[in-house]
């Protein structure tokens, strides 16, 4: 008989959320099997014990340098044999985690990251040879009492992160990153808060971080700070494998089949460990006993594990336990664990971290966040000024509200809450009243209308021309596009509803300058749609069916039903359902690129625009911590534009709706993604 246990992960401004990870039946696990210690560091000069690291020497497989956190003795070094070398002042250091060829100045290091209890804040360290060098910039303030920290690589861009938990059960993810003058800084990021201590993390280089909540159990969560946060709990006491309180976290990666989680079960005075590759599944428990001697360590404390071949005594890795009661660390095989339980310890020194999967990007401007809470904002348009590029202005929708204008800084120009605005396109060169404006519509969900806008660029303003209430016929209007015909200059909007259907309507003058939209086309999909663009040029309508394809059919309203597919989604590994927004960016001649929001993987596809339409690439769009500026996920809407927008944008640029806009968690808003850093990253051409 199984059961389930699910608790909250909750997070500073967001909604709960929560996973549950299947349990065994409850009670003690089977009685823990005793190894004998291989090594021991310490006792510690400063006589406390509270966590110890093994740091890699690049001298050889053979070598490195056990660093241990003393309280107030700071952090002392040990060469393997267990020889005391040094120490260096760093406060009362309570937790620290290594991490290798950190960019600093002009070469890499070997960071080891410390939390300093005294005033609560985070050290960063060099390590030369056995010594170790202040590197940080300043002293990181963390705002609570800190008790673990474990840093992440993230694999898509190599972004290395820093996630501090602590006694208020407080998760601060931060982003290091070097500054001009060799030194490396911190920005938070993110904070996510359970309610009782927290008192170690371990992050792997597959995007995963475990947290020990000592009287709640062990949680699981996504280290990509622009993933969903929410939480699968792993073990739990009483109703798992945990008999009173988890303290501290380490994991072994030997390969496949061999990736364990190892976890102190202080209480039982035992070590549970898990299986990573049978989504954590309980894989047995042994005791730590001391090197020659029988007594084992009463409450393990913080761990450590190294799957680097440390000879003769550790070929396939190894543990440190802090043995708090003894004031020093006891070293378990890695091997021995694997005999003792009859698992396989795998291969030595097994990567842990990915290459980057994709080429990645960064945004130069984000624009004020939306003032609607939750899922609000959602897709932008863009008018480019062909007298004052850097005066060009975009158009987004917040869909709880209305209608933002913002400048090419991210600055809110205009805001008309004229109601629950979903998608919003424009098009310059309507005839009204015989003046050539340019025209702005949204889909209303407030009265399930098209709204109608001309766009005053002399005033930077929008201003309501719709002709009265322009019904779409829909229970609730979504997606939206505009198109202008090649063939006789007539323009029209698209809207979708939220069902299979899409239907067109030929946008005209009313007099009084006033605007009407008569219906000229109904189309049905087989699934849910909603974002769409038309190739003005080509009299080409791109609608993404959000789960099935991107289809290519006639723009024009005699076009008829006939469709083609780009690309299915499940015929390309790259990109995953929804996909949402999509844009054009024009070369000339007929030539460009169609870029399409893939949300479930939070990537960007492109296409060809000419031709086969082959599938040329995707990218993501990541945070850029020296500007503060957060990466992109979860995007609905996009635009796309290859005309001048001003200093930094010459070459057009893509602006994209944030789903989570994090560094530091704020409303939802939109980023300003140069193209010319897409054209770089993906090899394309610029206009």
């Amino acid at each position: 008989m199984e059961s389930r246990t699910c608790y909250s992960l909750m997070t500073a401004g967001m909604l709960a959320l929560c996973g549950c990870a299947t349990a065994a039946e409850p009670g003690p696990a089977a009685d823990a099997q005793p190894l004998q210690a291989r090594a021991t560091f310490g006792p510690v000069a400063g006589g406390e014990a509270n966590a110890a690291i093994l740091v890699r020497d690049p001298g050889g497989p053979a070598h490195g340098h056990v660093v241990a956190a003393t309280g107030l003795g700071g952090l002392e070094v040990y060469d393997l044999s267990g020889e005391r070398l040094g120490a260096t002042p760093a406060g009362e250091v309570v937790a620290l985690d290594v991490s290798y060829d950190v960019a600093i100045g002009d070469g890499e290091a070997t960071l080891v990251a410390a939390v300093d209890s005294t005033s609560n804040h985070l050290r960063l360290f060099s390590m030369q040879g056995a010594e170790l060098v202040e590197v940080g910039a300043r002293a990181i303030p963390l705002g609570f009492a800190a008790e673990g920290i474990c840093l992440f690589r993230n694999p898509l861009d190599s972004a290395l992160y820093a996630f501090v938990v602590g006694d208020g059960g407080e998760v601060d993810q931060q982003i290091l990153y070097a500054t001009a003058d060799g030194k490396l800084d911190a920005r938070q990021v993110r904070r996510i808060s359970v309610p009782s201590p927290l008192k170690q993390c371990v992050a792997d280089g597959r995007g995963q971080v475990y947290a020990s909540e000592e009287t709640v159990g062990i949680w699981r969560f996504d280290a990509d700070p622009e993933a969903d946060v929410s939480a699968t709990l792993v073990d739990t006491p009483r109703l798992g494998h945990i008999e009173e309180e988890v303290g501290g976290l380490a994991l072994h990666d030997g390969g496949e089949g061999s990736r364990w989680l190892l976890a102190s079960d202080a209480s039982a005075g035992r070590i549970n460990v898990y299986d990573r590759d049978r989504d954590d599944a309980y894989a047995g428990s042994f005791a730590v006993a001391a090197t020659g001697g029988d007594a084992a360590i009463d409450e393990p404390g913080p761990l450590f594990a190294s799957n680097r071949a440390f000879d003769p005594g550790f070929p396939n890795g190894l543990l440190l336990v802090t043995d708090e009661d003894g004031a020093g660390f006891k070293a378990v095989s890695i091997a021995g664990v694997a005999t003792a339980l009859g698992l396989a310890p795998g291969a030595a020194a097994a990567a842990e971290t990915a290459a980057p999967r994709m080429p990645a990007v960064t945004a130069l401007v984000e624009t004020v966040p939306a003032g609607s809470y939750g899922d609000a904002a959602d897709d932008p348009a863009i008018w480019a000024n062909p007298d004052d590029p850097a005066a060009s202005l975009v158009v987004a929708t917040d869909k709880k509200a209305g209608l933002y204008v913002y400048d090419m800084q991210g600055k809110v120009v205009q805001f008309l809450p004229d109601g629950k605005m979903n998608n919003v396109d424009l098009r310059e060169g309507f005839e009204l009243g015989g003046e050539r404006v340019v025209l702005v519509t949204a889909s209303n969900r407030t009265d399930d209308s098209i709204a109608i806008y001309r766009l005053d660029t002399a005033n930077r303003r929008l201003v309501d021309v719709a002709d009265g209430v322009q019904p779409t016929g829909f229970g609730d209007p979504y997606g939206l596009c505009m198109y202008r015909s090649a063939r006789d200059g007539a323009m029209y909007v698209f809207v979708n509803g939220d069902d299979t259907g899409k239907r067109q309507w030929h946008l005209v003058d009313a007099g009084n300058g006033r605007v009407r939209a008569d219906p000229v086309r109904e189309m049905t999909f087989d699934s849910q749609t909603e974002g769409c663009v038309a190739d003005d040029d080509s009299g080409v309508l791109y609608v993404n069916e959000e789960d099935v394809a991107m289809w290519r059919m006639p723009a024009e309203p005699d076009g008829g039903d006939p469709r083609t597919a780009v690309q299915r989604v499940a015929d390309n590994p790259a990109i995953r359902d929804d996909l949402e927004g999509v844009g054009i960016y024009h070369l000339g001649d007929g030539r460009g690129y169609v870029v399409v929001s893939s949300q479930g993987n939070d990537t960007y596809a492109v296409y060809r625009l000419e031709g086969g339409q082959e599938y040329l690439g995707s990218f993501a769009v990541v945070a850029d911590p020296v500007r503060g500026i957060d990466g992109i996920s979860e995007t609905d809407g996009l635009e796309v534009t290859s005309r001048n927008l001003g200093p930094g944008f010459e070459h057009g640029a893509m602006i994209a709706q944030d789903g989570r806009n994090v560094m530091p968690v704020e409303n939802q808003n939109y980023k300003y993604v140069p193209w010319e850093s897409i054209a770089r990253a993906l090899g394309l051409e610029m206009r």
